[in-house]
């Protein structure tokens, strides 16, 4: 996503944040939504009344959080962006405990507090670093919206829905979320189509279709409910760990085929501590500590 921004500015100097996010969102979510429909079309007549409010509820949520932590991006660092975006896995647990008025398991506090410090080092904060601008403000609403796209997919009034269908709602709706922020921001109708049309950015469109909206949200949609949705959140922190393994060499690769200056970053002593708090985390989320105690 950051390649295909750099190869876009490059294409489009000097156009603002928000038009280049919010056209980047519509395109991305509408191309899945419309493989999608091809693939369901005949289906669509099937859809029931709680598929659809899901498919709208996970749209608004993800939709509007994607919005507001793309354009976040552009006024604070990314390792700050980097932490509070999974501030989730802090605002999940909070909820569920007010709702239930039970706290989380012994395992999950655990599991909470090492992935905690495991990003704090990832990210490289410090508390003399931490502000709240309009970049780390944003990242907030969107680490809350996200929290809200976790959720909606564990509420027990969804669980017949059918998961292909709730995607197939959902990935149209999501770009009628950022249309009207293209709308407002573009320069001008020629410019939504200047930006991708280079090849490095249409087919760096393409890839982003394929592997991160229609292969990822359909396997979080279908897989998710099968596990709580504090736990998702905790799995879902491995995302700041894998994106920084690939960043050792992938922008390389991506710099040289189109054309921009996006550099590698190096291995730290930052991700390999924070990387593996992260890692240990999840790994003793799934063991079966406590759990024969539990019963």
């Amino acid at each position: 996503m950051k390649a295909m921004v750099l190869a876009q500015h490059h294409l489009l100097p000097g156009e603002g944040s928000w038009f280049l996010t919010s056209l980047s969102v519509a395109a991305r979510f509408g191309c899945a939504g419309l493989l999608l429909l091809v693939v369901t079309g005949r289906r669509l007549g099937m859809l029931t009344a709680r598929e659809w409010e899901q498919g709208l509820v996970l749209a608004g949520f993800g939709g509007l959080g994607i919005l507001f932590q793309m354009d976040g991006l552009s006024y604070t660092a990314a390792s700050t962006s980097a932490f509070l975006t999974q501030a989730y896995c802090i605002f999940i647990p909070l909820w569920v405990g007010l709702t239930t008025r039970r706290l989380p398991p012994l395992k999950q506090c655990v599991c909470i507090a090492l992935v905690v410090g495991g990003i704090w080092i990832l990210a490289g904060l410090e508390f003399r670093s931490l502000r709240l601008g309009r970049g780390e403000l944003e990242t907030l609403v969107a680490s809350l919206l996200f929290t809200g796209q976790i959720l909606a997919l564990e509420r027990p009034r969804f669980a017949g829905n059918r998961p292909v269908m709730i995607t197939t709602i959902m990935f149209p709706a999501t770009a009628l979320v950022a249309l009207p922020v293209v709308w407002a921001t573009a320069p001008s109708a020629a410019a939504c189509l200047r930006v991708f049309a280079a090849p490095a950015p249409a087919i760096l469109l393409v890839v982003l279709v394929f592997g991160c909206t229609l292969v990822s949200y359909l396997a979080m949609n279908i897989w998710q409910p099968a596990v709580t949705s504090t736990e998702a959140g905790l799995i879902y922190c491995l995302e700041p760990v894998l994106a920084s393994v690939m960043a050792l060499f992938l922008p390389y690769w991506l710099s040289r085929w189109t054309g921009v200056d996006y550099a590698n970053e190096g291995l730290t002593y930052r991700l390999l501590a924070g990387g593996g708090l992260i890692t240990a985390a999840n790994i003793l989320l799934q063991s079966p500590w406590r759990e024969t105690a539990a019963r």
